[in-house]
């Protein structure tokens, strides 16, 4: 009898069901207030590099993040997780001691890591906390667009088109031409409201190693160390020639980015829908959600669209002020 209580006490020990999370803080992620609650000081940490640049502007969100860090495994860093999603629940699994699972329908989440995985703030920040905080708030309150925003004489537009179209590019240089930079190649379309409002991660700019011959700040500049995606180079938008920012811009037009040798900056103007249709088939979501996603692409309908044939970036500047000019 003896044996059988001390084996069913460690299986419930194993199941970490009852650590507390005294630490908890309040952050806000593209302008939402999102609590974070955790058992280990480096999880703050690591929330204040991801998060600490925003402000409160939007609304209490009603998630809270619960990250509970375990003294299990290894001396290794855990490899990239495996994401998996059945109906509304998602999972981020890199191995048995680190891992999150999150509910979409409730915003209920929870997750564990092992303390070698917690102290390497560069996978724990790119693998757990953003990934968990964005799917979060993107099954809630936003909706993930692959497209860049940049507005000038307070008119937004937002730069959209395939992975290497040139968004991020071009995006940047309008800024650095005084224009005022919200995003480079993720834009966060706002849920609520019947005016279309993007929000940014304006305190970063993200490149292609490419983009080192077309603007001489960025010839020094190294690949950013990465844990996904393609190599880019990160550089805070405080360390480049930009003198406006703003986290959110309301959308006055929606440009697809069309560039080819031999073709001056021309604008075509796309039907009403264009962008709504196009725009849907790049959305990250998936299920229900994206269901949801596609309907509130529709609040788009009416903006003006167009395509932006065009070679150089001067060209391409150019023709997207003929969008924002005072008239």
């Amino acid at each position: 009898m003896a044996r059988s209580v001390a084996s069913f006490l460690q299986q419930e020990n194993a199941l970490v069901n009852q650590m507390e999370l005294p630490l908890q803080r309040e952050f806000y992620p593209l302008g939402y207030s999102v609590s974070f609650r955790t058992n280990d000081p480096v999880i703050l940490v690591a929330a204040e590099e991801s998060f600490g640049h925003a402000r409160f502007s939007h609304a209490n969100s009603g998630l809270q993040i619960r990250v509970a860090v375990t003294s299990r495994g290894g001396d290794t860093c855990p490899p990239e997780p495996i994401r998996r999603q059945f109906g509304q629940m998602f999972s981020l699994v890199a191995d048995s001691g680190n891992q999150a699972i999150l509910d979409f329908n409730t915003g209920a989440n929870f997750t564990w890591l092992t303390r070698v995985a917690a102290e390497n703030r560069l996978y724990l920040r790119t693998h757990f906390l953003e990934k968990v905080v964005y799917l979060l708030l993107g099954a809630t309150v936003v909706t993930d667009l692959h497209a860049a925003c940049v507005a000038r004489n307070g008119k937004g537009v937002l730069l959209c088109g395939d992975s290497g179209a040139g968004k991020s590019t071009l995006a940047y240089a309008c800024a650095r031409a005084g224009w005022t930079y919200t995003s480079d190649d993720t834009s966060y379309l706002i849920n609520d409201g019947d005016i279309p409002r993007v929000v940014g991660h304006c305190n970063r700019a993200r490149f292609r190693p490419s983009s080192r011959s077309l603007f001489p700040e960025l010839t020094t500049r190294t690949i950013t160390p990465r844990l996904e995606g393609k190599p880019s180079i990160e550089v805070p938008v405080c360390e480049l020639p930009i003198q406006h920012v703003a986290p959110e811009a309301a959308i006055d037009a929606i440009v697809f980015l069309n560039r080819r040798p031999d073709v001056n900056g021309t604008l075509v103007r796309m039907p009403n829908g264009s962008s709504t249709r196009r725009l849907a088939e790049s959305l990250f979501s998936v299920g229900e959600i994206r269901a949801r996603h596609e309907k509130i692409l529709d609040k788009l309908w009416s903006v003006p669209t167009y395509e932006l044939h065009y070679e150089s970036l001067s060209d391409g500047i150019l023709a997207l002020e003929q969008l924002t000019e005072n008239r």
